[in-house]
């Protein structure tokens, strides 16, 4: 009466095992002695104390390192921390506010000449600034060098921004963008216009935390701001609180100018020497290093004077000595001098010999190397006709010889002179002269009649020309790579520079091949971790204190040859926002490869084309560059160059540019037809590699005008018959996923008899492959004037 709802038991599982499987995984007694387990009692004994001692050194070196940094944020020579105040909305009244937290925090001794003041009854100083509302550029230098970021926001505002929607200001909202990809030191948050009833006051206090607390970090503090109380509040938890800074703002010192001056120099009328005055941060700052002047460029010091405090934290400021006419006047207690031997040279590119590439008479190890070449070509079996004699393959030539003699003279060739700088290997590249294709030559005029001719255009024109390019990159989108055969040129002559590849992946290509002139004004790396590593290390080695200018001194820097009118506008500059000197590493002021991580802002909407002129904001510097866009290919040491910087993705954006240090966080702007700067992307410094292979593709397309099975017959890829046989060594392919070959030219008008490795449909399009080397454009200037 079982049916299928019949009750089924398990099946019975003893506990114990049977004398037959016993005896299968039975043991002997020398097994056992062999494979039992070793004693480690004796071996391992202390163990534990030994793990219990490395934890507590552990701790005590970390309870030393944070009490060193207390006392030296507490003490005397303590640098002043920097606090930048940012209105989220243009509603704020920044102005009035700022001038009653100097005000608060000076305990009423504020003049109003400076922004840095001491503390009345606590060992610490400030420098208070105030972020200029709508100046994108302005914001992003004061964050680079905050200690702490003030954001102040209005409660009525705020409401109002809560009920359309947009809490925060566009402008606000892009700043914040910005500074998130900058690297966000410590912040906190101000909340001015609270009401005085106290339930309100809470709930309205909430409502904007929570409003706020997505687009700020985690560890962002909430403070009140209307009262005294509240202000002296914020100080006392401000003096006890671990500031923040991000990890490439670490590794320099840096100086925020409290006085620049300009000091003519007689014996060259061009130049002067700039003095700037202010406190060293971060880092100890050595006489022998160069310096970057912000939106400047790169200078040499001729010293350094280490000034009397004007801002001491025990006792009163002197008035005298800050208020002077002259402004230079402060008391000298100690001069830094450079050593000749230790100076930093000002190297910014490699000067070429233009001789390294002569030919000169050859050598005996030339004549051997080409002896044992001519015997080898001379083993190498040839493919003859039955019946052929010796003195008849004397006169047959190779096709072999012939594919390789055309692939030389597709371009010519390059002599590389490397000099060996020190034991790190940076080499300085010299290149003879390479004479470009007609291609990149039309596209050199192009762009230099486009740079020319661009402020003369009228606003139709210029948005005839917006139209075009995104009209390009709409195509590039949809068609990638795909271009049409010229019919007035030989395509041998238009694509002369170009060549295929059997594989994208494993096909070599020489990095040293047909190099273009700037190559030889760059250096390279030839470990370029290990000089990192050798240079960062030099900045733990801080004993000679006739060298090095300690963190919290107030020093004058004496920059010299720099440029009469960029130390006029910088001395213009320092009226309203401080001129900021950072200190350079080894290296970083000679110009090479970089390459960099870089991803479309989500507020540009405009097509970016690859060597196009950008600004890079990379970390401390801002220069102007023309980058060459490439994928990023993990598994191949080729590059497929992209013609336009798409949206939702990583690209690498390739540059001339002087050499920094990762990690290093990158801008990208834009400066359009005399309009305000925009954000067009963001990214990060990658590695600096001048070896590193872009390859542009193009892709010549056909159709099937005849088809039999495995052979068809293919027009519209070439226009003659002599640039079939010039492309015939390159394979084909189909859209479809047929490869295959040409096998000759059929008539007189470029018709391609093709040979493929399956049945071919009458409806696919044939495609070849073709490939150079790109490189980014050397730009015109390298700082923006």
């Amino acid at each position: 009466m079982a049916g299928s709802r019949s009750q089924v038991n398990k099946a019975h599982k003893s506990r114990f095992a049977s004398k037959a499987s016993r005896h299968v995984h039975r043991t002997s007694g020398s097994d056992k002695n062999r494979i039992a387990k070793p004693d480690h009692r004796n071996s391992v004994k202390g163990g534990r104390a030994a793990r219990v001692q490395r934890s507590k050194m552990a701790r005590d070196q970390k309870r030393a390192a944070l009490l060193k940094e207390r006392r030296a944020q507490g003490g005397s020579l303590s640098s002043p921390r920097v606090i930048v105040l940012f209105g989220l909305s243009s509603c704020v009244n920044l102005n009035l506010f700022s001038r009653d937290f100097l005000h608060l925090l000076s305990g009423g001794e504020a003049d109003g000449t400076s922004n840095t003041v001491a503390l009345p009854g606590c060992k610490l100083r400030a420098t208070v600034y105030t972020a200029p509302y709508g100046d994108l550029l302005s914001c992003m230098e004061l964050c680079k060098v905050a200690d702490l970021v003030a954001f102040v926001v209005s409660s009525n505002s705020f409401i109002d921004g809560c009920e359309a929607g947009n809490p925060i200001d566009p402008f606000g909202t892009q700043c914040l963008s910005v500074f998130r990809a900058i690297g966000l030191p410590s912040t906190a948050v101000f909340i001015q216009d609270l009401p005085n009833d106290v339930k309100r006051k809470q709930d309205l206090k909430k409502t904007i935390i929570s409003c706020l607390a997505s687009e700020l970090p985690e560890e962002c503090k909430f403070y009140p701001a209307d009262t005294k109380e509240e202000l002296h509040k914020f100080m006392w938890l401000f003096k006890e609180q671990h500031l923040s800074a991000p990890h490439w703002r670490s590794q320099r010192s840096y100086l925020m100018s409290q006085q620049v001056v300009l000091e003519p120099d007689d014996s060259n009328p061009g130049q002067c020497t700039l003095l700037m005055s202010g406190y060293v941060q971060a880092h100890s700052l050595s006489v022998n290093q160069l310096v970057h002047v912000s939106g400047a460029g790169d200078f040499q010091l001729s010293k350094i004077d280490i000034l009397k405090d004007p801002f001491p934290t025990n006792g009163k400021k002197d008035h005298n000595a800050m208020d002077s006419d002259d402004k230079i006047g402060l008391q000298a207690i100690h001069t830094l001098l450079p050593d000749p031997l230790s100076h930093e040279p000002l190297l910014v590119e490699n000067a070429p010999d233009p001789l390294a590439g002569e030919q000169t008479w050859p050598t005996e190890a030339e004549i051997a190397e080409a002896d044992a070449n001519s015997n080898r070509h001379k083993l190498k079996k040839k493919k003859l006709p039955r019946g052929t004699s010796d003195y008849q393959a004397a006169w047959i030539v190779d096709d072999t010889d012939d594919e390789v003699s055309d692939d030389a003279d597709d371009g010519d060739g390059m002599v590389l002179d490397e000099q060996q700088k020190d034991h790190t290997v940076l080499e300085g590249s010299d290149y003879s002269d390479v004479d470009e294709g007609s291609h990149d030559m039309v596209e050199e005029t192009e762009i230099g009649e486009e740079m020319d001719d661009d402020e003369k255009l009228t606003k139709e024109q210029i948005e005839a020309e917006i139209k075009k390019i995104k009209d390009a990159n709409a195509e590039d989108e949809e068609f990638p790579d795909e271009v049409d055969t010229p019919l007035d040129v030989p395509a041998k002559k238009r694509f002369a520079k170009y060549r295929g590849l059997k594989s994208f992946r494993t096909s070599s290509w020489d990095p040293k091949e047909s190099l273009p002139p700037e190559y030889a004004r760059i250096f390279a790396f030839d470990n370029f971790t290990r000089t990192q590593k050798h240079v960062l290390a030099k900045l733990k080695d801080e004993g000679n204190i006739n060298e090095y200018a300690s963190v919290g001194s107030f020093v004058r820097l004496h920059i010299k040859n720099v440029p009469v009118d960029v130390a006029s506008k910088a001395c213009v500059q320092s009226q309203k926002l401080p001129v900021v000197a950072y200190s350079l590493l080894q290296h970083e002021s000679k110009m090479s490869v970089l390459h960099f991580s870089i991803r479309k802002h989500d507020s540009y909407e405009q097509p970016i084309k690859s060597k196009d002129t950008l600004i890079f904001h990379v970390g401390f510097r801002k220069f102007l560059a023309r980058p060459v866009f490439s994928s990023d290919n993990i598994n191949c040491d080729k590059h497929k160059m992209e013609r336009f910087l798409h949206e939702g993705r990583f690209s690498i954006a390739s540059v001339y540019a002087p050499i920094c240090y990762p990690p290093l966080p990158l801008i990208v702007m834009r400066c359009a037809h005399g309009e305000a700067p925009t954000v067009v992307a963001t990214g990060s410094l990658k590695s600096v590699d001048p070896d590193r292979i872009v390859l542009k593709k193009i892709i010549l397309t056909g159709y099937p005008q005849r088809v039999s099975k495995l052979k068809a017959i293919v027009r519209f890829m070439f226009h003659n018959p002599e640039d079939v046989r010039w492309f015939k060594p390159v394979d084909v392919w189909t859209k479809l996923g047929r490869r295959g070959r040409i096998k000759e030219p059929v008539g007189t008008h470029g018709a391609t008899k093709c040979v493929f490795n399956g049945v071919i449909q009458q409806h696919d399009t044939v495609c070849m492959s073709l490939y150079k080397r790109a490189y980014p454009k050397w730009p015109e200037r390298l700082y923006a004037v």
